[in-house]
């Protein structure tokens, strides 16, 4: 399976953004799928996940603002990004949780996308 990020961009501080990722070669359905960043000179982070039953977990920086979602007819899984802040800033990389030990690890994502950049000025 491959998996498409699409939808980075520039936007101003409070602004909307709508990534999706895309993947093609196997249903995802069956699995947990995750969100993370890498900001510069920043180690990549947890973001979001929606687990393969659809529980939503967040990270604390991001919850109240960001929803994560997916549509298994598509394939597809969404991160939908409001009151954009400069912080957020990064690298945006879908993955597929190969197991759900512990989805806020990268250790349990053995499929990545290729990332989308979003970067937001104040």
């Amino acid at each position: 399976v491959q998996l498409q990020a699409s939808g980075g961009g520039l936007v101003q501080a409070g602004g909307s953004l709508r990534l999706s990722c895309a993947a093609s070669g196997r249903t995802l359905g069956s699995y947990g799928m995750g969100w993370f960043r890498q900001g510069p000179g920043k180690e990549r982070e947890f973001v979001a996940v929606v687990s393969y039953s659809g529980r939503l977990y967040y990270a604390d920086s991001v919850k109240g603002r960001f929803t994560i979602s997916r549509d298994n007819a598509k394939n597809t899984v969404y991160l939908q990004m409001n009151s954009l802040k400069p912080e957020d800033t990064a690298i945006y990389y879908c993955a597929r949780a190969g197991n759900s030990n512990n989805y806020y690890s990268l250790r349990s994502y053995d499929i990545w996308g290729q990332g989308t950049l979003v970067t937001v000025s104040s």
